[in-house]
């Protein structure tokens, strides 16, 4: 566009409108807006048209149904909310517009809704649940406190420890305590104190304020990272009427950084008035053993002896002694002795000749035997044998023939066994004792003998 009067160039509506469309959404970076709705409108279209507006102003806003789909809560007139939006123009009408493109509650309402759904998430989920709270050491002597290092909180707590206990370790993990980086620097603190493992408990916490200012620890990563905390953990956020997401996930609450503090630290003048009472008590006893001792030294002071007549007694003793080393000794020599013999006759009867005479008669009979066995069992083969070879002869075709019997074979050298077998002018073979006949055969005949 040109800002010289004379130039007369000339707009149709429409092309002025889409100019100042492109300008607005070119020129203008997306928006944060808060404001209260007003003339809200649901379309079948699905879309939502309203007004934003404050006690002076009001814009129109248009939000499509695939960005409206993402809202978490409903939207209606008199509602005030934020929204991140772009600024446009909607060119049928020449209106000025919002585009919005994510819509949320503004003010403590929308955070106190928030604070009961991640609560109701969490307790659904067990993380309050008694039996995942640890129970807090007896005697502590470091304490880690995570909060600002420049925050009432943290002088609260080194003031009580110091009146009630100064001898407890304090180690101190700054965080921020409010704020959009808060949350991110408590769980890395809690990461931190757990990974070097030094503290006997932990305090997390801050002074009050708003629900806004104590926002932090209302964040579900860092109600997962005290539940997930080694090291047990003191809740002391805000007054005692404040109550947090981490109130309810740590081990134990305190309704102030203060009260924490004395939790976790013991009365040092009752400490003091104890270890009074302990030296007294100490006092007396070593009065009664001293005159325990005393006592014992006058008994032994009486039953003191001169060193001379000790000394006899002593000589006496050792002459007795050296009396029974004498006997002992003789009575082991003899029994050493006797224990020699034994052995000696026990190896001359182990004597390797011996052994090797005695080997050889063993040797000697052993073959005796041996020969005597060989010959009874030789006699008795040589009997069955005979006895064999008799049977055998008994039952021999030779025998059988010697006795003037004949084995008729035909000219196949097949045995003859009836007079079926033969026919008028065979030639047949008569096998008997002493060799073979060739016959011829004129007639046969059936009858027996």
């Amino acid at each position: 566009m040109q800002n010289n009067p004379t130039d007369r160039r000339i707009y149709s509506v429409s092309q002025l409108n889409r100019s100042v469309r492109q300008l607005l959404e070119t020129q203008l970076p997306l928006l944060w807006v808060e404001g209260e709705i007003s003339n809200f409108a649901r379309p079948a279209s699905g879309h939502w048209y309203l007004s934003l507006k404050d006690d002076q102003a009001q814009v129109r806003c248009a939000m499509f149904r695939n960005a409206n789909q993402r809202v978490n809560f409903q939207p209606a007139n008199g509602t005030q909310i934020l929204v991140r939006c772009r600024a446009g123009l909607y060119e049928g009408r020449g209106e000025y517009q919002l585009i919005i493109e994510h819509m949320e509650e503004a003010g403590t309402g929308a955070l106190q809704r928030k604070f009961e759904q991640l609560k109701q998430q969490l307790a659904n989920e067990g993380l309050f649940d008694n039996q995942h709270k640890q129970p807090m050491p007896t005697a502590v002597s470091h304490i880690g406190v995570i909060t600002s290092a420049t925050g009432a909180a943290i002088k609260d707590i080194l003031s009580v420890l110091d009146r009630r206990f100064p001898a407890i370790k304090v180690s101190i993990f700054p965080t921020a305590v409010q704020g959009e980086q808060a949350a991110g620097q408590i769980v890395d603190a809690l990461a931190m104190a757990n990974q070097q493992s030094q503290c006997d408990a932990l305090i997390v916490g801050r002074g009050g304020g708003s629900l806004e200012d104590l926002w932090p620890f209302n964040e579900e990563s860092v109600a997962r990272a005290i539940f997930n905390s080694k090291i047990p953990i003191v809740s002391a956020v805000g007054h005692e009427v404040d109550f947090t997401i981490a109130d309810f996930v740590a081990d134990l609450r305190a309704p102030t950084p203060s009260a924490a503090a004395e939790l976790l630290s013991p009365d040092g003048q009752d400490l003091l008035d104890q270890f009074m009472g302990f030296e007294i008590l100490l006092s007396e006893a070593l009065i009664r053993k001293i005159r325990q001792l005393e006592q014992r030294a006058d008994f032994l002071q009486k039953r003191l002896q001169h060193p001379g007549k000790k000394l006899q007694q002593q000589s006496q003793h050792m002459a007795h002694l050296h009396i029974r080393l004498q006997r002992a000794i003789a009575a082991q020599l003899q029994q050493q002795r006797a224990q020699m013999v034994q052995l000696q006759n026990k190896l001359l009867g182990q004597s390797p000749e011996q052994t090797i005479i005695h080997g050889q008669q063993r040797i000697t009979q052993s073959v005796k035997q041996l020969m005597r066995s060989m010959q009874q069992q030789l006699a008795n083969k040589q009997t069955k044998t005979d006895q064999a070879m008799h049977l055998l002869d008994t039952v021999s075709p030779l025998s059988t023939l010697g006795r003037g019997y004949a084995i008729i074979r035909d000219q196949h050298n097949a045995v003859i066994k009836t007079v079926k077998e033969v026919n008028a002018g065979d030639q047949l073979i008569s096998q008997i004792a002493d060799g073979e006949i060739v016959v011829s055969v004129n007639t046969t005949n059936t009858k027996t003998l």
